[in-house]
């Protein structure tokens, strides 16, 4: 520990020195003789810092568009909600003006480095001010942020607003979030999720179902999320730990998911998984993808291992927070079908108040290095010798 606390005061101590160096040379420039070896800009060393922005420009301009050609594929595609169309035109929109933005103003800002570039004898003009110029540099982004601002608030209120109509005749579907996987409760034919806690949680109940609540008695708790194409579906998000971001990138939506309290958001599914699965955009992102694990199989093999399983697309339910060590696995998949067979899905489901009936009659399995409980004896199987008993009492 002492070597390395010497070694770090050398290394400062020649830091030191050497920003000294700096100081005294700087304070000997004006008594320097302007020569090739001067270390004060020339009229040439201007000129070809002048060209060097513009080639920046050149680089900027050239690299945005070859990172449009070789990565906009990554980009969604059809959005798979009633609200998608909107949320994507609003980002197409703050895109665009993001850079038309960024070509101006990259353009003005390299080209004045260049035609205002230093020259000897040339001294700068003070400007002090000028009502005009600053009146019109900030009433045009005043306008357009508050038009994309009101745009926003306008595309907001229309995915969150969930009319009365809509509501009565919704799927309710409780999303339950917890370190690290995702679990789902839907209402029952009731149309109401029951309440919960993560008081409850015992046993089979995982999500903390109050059990003695009526309107939780028909509620069916799923491995899958299935949502019916055309229908109002009304999420409520619960945590059970920490901070977590239920994210469903085909449908355009995020929601937080807050510990200690319930969020929800709605949507209406308009694209089945099937018809997702012959989305032009989409076959061609499993074709790619299914080349790269059909190469990586390839060596799996070459040394004696299982090759990879092709792909199929599936809607996902991901989260979009960073929630401890083995957040990448906090995923489930969606599946979107018609209401018939939604409907058909939801009837095969269990309710979560028949699971907890039957895992409380289910008899406690034996505790590890226990002997099992012994068996009664059958009846008809045991023959007591009445004439053996009666010479017992005898004697």
């Amino acid at each position: 520990m002492t070597s390395l606390l010497v070694i770090a005061v050398l290394v400062l101590l020649g830091i030191a020195i050497w920003q000294l160096t700096k100081i005294f040379h700087l304070t000997q420039i004006g008594a320097a003789t302007y020569n090739e070896n001067s270390e004060v800009a020339t009229d040439r060393d201007n000129s070809v810092n002048g060209y060097l922005m513009f080639g920046f420009l050149g680089f900027i301009y050239i690299f945005t568009i070859y990172a449009l050609i070789e990565w906009g594929h990554f980009a969604l595609g059809t959005p798979a909600s009633a609200h998608g169309p909107q949320y994507d035109s609003l980002m197409a929109t703050s895109m665009w003006l993001i850079f038309i933005t960024q070509t101006i103003t990259q353009f003005l800002l390299h080209y004045f480095a260049f035609k205002y570039r230093g020259k000897q004898g040339k001294v700068a003009f003070y400007y002090a001010d000028n009502d005009k110029l600053e009146f019109i540099w900030t009433i045009i982004p005043v306008i357009v942020l508050a038009g994309l601002i009101l745009y926003g608030l306008y595309a907001w209120t229309n995915i969150m607003f969930i009319d009365e109509e809509a509501k009565e005749d919704a799927v309710y579907v409780e999303v339950y979030a917890k370190q690290f996987s995702w679990e789902v409760r839907y209402a029952g034919k009731d149309g109401k999720l029951g309440k919960a806690n993560v008081r409850y949680i015992e046993g089979v109940n995982t999500m903390g179902v109050d059990m003695g609540d009526a309107n939780a008695q028909d509620d069916i708790q799923a491995g899958e999320l299935h949502l019916p194409k055309g229908k109002q579906v009304i999420f409520k998000f619960r945590s059970q730990d920490v901070l977590h971001s239920a994210y469903m990138p085909h449908f355009r939506a995020q929601m937080n998911v807050v510990p200690g309290m319930v969020t929800q958001f709605g949507f209406v599914p308009t694209v089945t998984t099937d018809d997702m699965r012959q989305d032009a955009a989409i076959m061609k992102k499993v074709a790619n993808i299914n080349e790269i694990r059909s190469k990586k199989s390839a060596e799996l093999v070459a040394k004696g291992e299982s090759p990879l399983e092709p792909y199929t697309f599936d809607y996902l339910l991901l989260c979009n927070k960073i929630c401890g060590a083995s957040h990448y696995n906090m995923q489930m998949k969606i599946v979107v079908e018609d209401e018939a067979t939604f409907n058909k899905w939801l009837g095969g489901q269990k309710s979560i108040a028949a699971a907890v009936k039957e895992s409380k009659e289910k008899p406690a399995a034996p505790a590890e290095g226990e002997a099992a409980p012994a068996k009664p004896a059958d009846s008809a199987a045991v023959k007591t010798d009445s004439t053996m008993v009666a010479a017992v009492v005898k004697k």
